[in-house]
């Protein structure tokens, strides 16, 4: 894997001030500015990367002590563990006065320069951006003592867990109809803010269920910004990196040519779509051979034939619009387009959920009432 290879691979073990780490030398920096402004042809400077916003805003996130939040998770108790895998543990953990504030604790693994590089990248670019559908980085712990490298992110705590949960869990209520539009919304509204409302191209290059967060009220957040990457500058029409992420999502021009772009992201939009309209996962290994890869046994069931009907989950029962069902399969085809300049931008993405949503709206009062109460439901069970 290889990725940010200008980032440093330590941790600083003595800190002068309590800013937030350092991802590019000072020199290097100023050489890269000094060079923009002389080769810009206007005499007016290119948008600044990443790491120069970055600086502007380091001081907005705080540094916490190790044993601060050790405390907070009384010990990294395993009772308070709410989320593992392959980067290290998530823990609910409460800050201790003055403000008690609950919060989500990522715990990194402690061997490996890889997982350093993705924790500065998170930091980096979690530190930079700002949108309601983008979950918000709150501060990170960095130490290099007797035990090895010690890295942590402290983010706002999520209650409602994640799609992935609502989507595949049994045990939780069933996610209604219009919920996972209005979530599909809420995250293609945070990519859209990371493909064109920065100075500079964002791309999230993790986009898959698991990274939706949910909050109080159901509204989602992307997270885990480890992976992330600047987009194409100047005449680059993509970013050529080794492949990384999560079997099932990744574009095919990624995984077989390792080429990058804005495009990438709207793929695994379309494989999310189908996992909504189905409540299947990109890949359930449990399956039968014809039905362990979603977008395969999706083909079988063409949008408009009337056989389409039988992908649509059938924990909705008939909760659901057909017609903005149907909507949201071509919305979903299109995204995964082998051809990437073909795929719809995500500001086109936007506005075609807009319009599913308002199609779902179209029913019969009663069948508006039954989802609304069961939302309310699924709120109430999973606080």
């Amino acid at each position: 894997m290889k990725c940010f290879r200008y980032y440093k691979d330590k941790c600083k073990t003595k800190r002068g001030s309590n800013s937030a780490p350092e991802l590019q030398n000072q020199r290097k920096q100023k050489n890269l500015v000094l060079d923009r402004v002389t080769k810009s042809s206007d005499s007016f400077p290119s948008p600044r990367s990443i790491p120069e916003l970055y600086r502007e805003k380091e001081h907005n996130l705080r540094v916490f002590t190790f044993q601060e939040l050790r405390d907070a998770t009384n010990g990294f108790n395993r009772l308070l563990k709410i989320g593992e895998g392959g980067f290290g543990s998530v823990y609910k953990g409460t800050i201790r006065p003055p403000d008690g504030q609950v919060v989500a604790i990522k715990k990194l693994n402690r061997d490996g320069s890889q997982g350093h590089k993705e924790w500065l990248a998170e930091v980096q670019f979690l530190g930079v951006v700002n949108h309601p559908n983008l979950v918000k980085l709150l501060g990170y712990c960095c130490v290099d003592g007797e035990r090895g490298m010690q890295r942590l992110l402290v983010y706002e705590f999520m209650p409602n867990m994640s799609l992935e949960d609502h989507l595949f869990n049994r045990a939780l209520p069933i996610l209604p109809w219009k919920t996972r539009l209005q979530i599909m919304l809420g995250v293609a509204q945070g990519l859209a803010y990371l493909h064109g409302g920065l100075e500079v191209q964002v791309i999230y290059r993790d986009f898959k269920s698991s990274n939706v967060l949910l909050d109080n009220n159901f509204q989602p957040k992307l997270s885990d910004f480890g992976l992330a990457r600047e987009g194409p500058t100047g005449d680059r029409t993509h970013v050529s990196t080794a492949p990384v992420g999560t079997y099932g999502y990744a574009a095919p021009e990624y995984v077989e040519l390792g080429r990058l772009t804005i495009h990438s992201d709207i793929w695994g939009f379309g494989v999310v779509l189908y996992e909504i309209l189905t409540g299947r996962r990109a890949l359930e290994r449990n399956r039968p051979t014809g039905e362990q890869k979603l977008l395969v046994w999706v083909k079988q069931y063409p949008t408009d034939s009337k056989r389409f009907s039988m992908i649509i989950d059938p924990r909705l029962g008939k909760q659901y619009s057909v017609g903005a069902a149907r909507e949201i399969a071509k919305l979903a085809d299109s995204c995964l387009d082998k051809n990437p300049k073909d795929r719809p931008a995500i500001s086109q993405v936007v506005q075609s959920l807009k319009q599913a949503i308002e199609y779902s709206e179209e029913p019969s009062t009663s069948k508006n009432m039954t989802s609304k109460s069961s939302q309310s439901k699924l709120i109430r069970k999973v606080k």
